[in-house]
């Protein structure tokens, strides 16, 4: 094959926004603000709901969750983000960049997942409430929170060693700020067909699925509360998913629009574009975890009495 004549690459370099010094020292200070914010309110909320005996209960186990997937998160990526910002060595090794790749997409597949898994929990409270102790018992959502994190680590193993067994012997930029899975695949010198259909069903099985029984849960949810007589008992039950949707409405969102929106065309403004479309996919990586905290507990009764007391 052609490849073979070439030396086969082992590191890899990072481009950042290397033509844009001053942003960069800008980007750095913003992001560890954000990334400080991050671990207060997520580890604030994991602390309230270990705490509180109000809040054990599955849809605080799940946020319990969801809070330290985002710190582990902020802790496994954020710091190679700033790292790259400030260092004028922006190299890395194969290794480094799969163990970048699988921490990746491990949390992001599992964030999918257990986001699917807390609509069904909020399907079942509202629309069942009498069985939802028997549905919702403490083995189904433990199962379920550890299945999730099973799904993700799976998921991102497999996808992960069938990228690193590639060959990469031509082009060793990568034109961003992440070690992204799709981003390095395509800077292997052989035919990546066989890689791109795995993805494309780990994304059909990881990601839609649980967008699609998150649709169907709040579809049945918002039916049922307008079934409701009483208006107060219709204010509770929106309460109780409204946080919830607000942040699959953020984290899906971003999602839709960094990777479904339109590819901007060559222009002579080109690298200013790809300077913005490496920003904006920086603050969604630190922007939906640094909210999720704060929606959960502008949203909800329960959260802030919590936090009150333990201040």
């Amino acid at each position: 094959m052609e490849w073979e004549n070439h030396t086969i690459l082992v590191e890899f370099f990072l481009k950042g926004l290397s033509g844009y010094p001053r942003l960069e020292l800008l980007l750095f200070a913003l992001i560890f603000i954000m990334c400080v914010v991050i671990l207060l309110g997520n580890g604030t909320l994991i602390l309230i709901s270990i705490l509180d005996p109000h809040l054990h209960t599955p849809m605080y186990f799940f946020l319990g969750n969801l809070s330290f997937l985002d710190i582990c998160y902020t802790t496994t990526s954020i710091p190679s983000t700033l790292v790259s910002l400030r260092s004028e060595r922006k190299t890395i090794s194969l290794f480094g960049c799969a163990v970048q790749m699988f921490l990746g997409l491990a949390m992001g597949t599992t964030e999918c997942v257990l986001l699917g898994m807390t609509a069904f929990d909020c399907y079942v409270a509202v629309c069942n409430p009498l069985r939802y102790p028997i549905i919702m018992s403490k083995d189904a959502y433990v199962s379920m929170a550890a299945g999730s994190w099973i799904i993700g680590a799976v998921n991102s193993a497999v996808q992960t060693v069938f990228v690193v067994q590639l060959p990469f012997c031509r082009n060793n930029i990568i034109n961003h700020f992440t070690y992204e899975i799709l981003v390095v695949m395509k800077l292997a010198c052989a035919d990546i067909s066989g890689n791109e259909f795995i993805m494309l069903m780990a994304t059909t099985l990881f990601i839609l699925t649980p967008l699609l029984l998150i649709i169907v849960s709040y579809t049945l949810i918002i039916v049922s509360i307008f079934k409701i007589s009483s208006s107060e008992e219709r204010s509770k039950a929106f309460s109780t998913s409204s946080a919830h949707l607000t942040v699959v409405i953020i984290f899906y969102g971003t999602i839709l629009f960094m990777y479904l929106k339109p590819k901007s065309k060559k222009t002579l403004n080109s690298d200013y574009l790809e300077a913005t479309d490496k920003i904006i996919s920086i603050f969604y990586g630190v922007m939906t975890p640094m909210l999720n905290p704060l929606i959960y507990s502008l949203r909800n009764k329960d959260v802030k009495e919590a936090v009150k007391h333990l201040l």
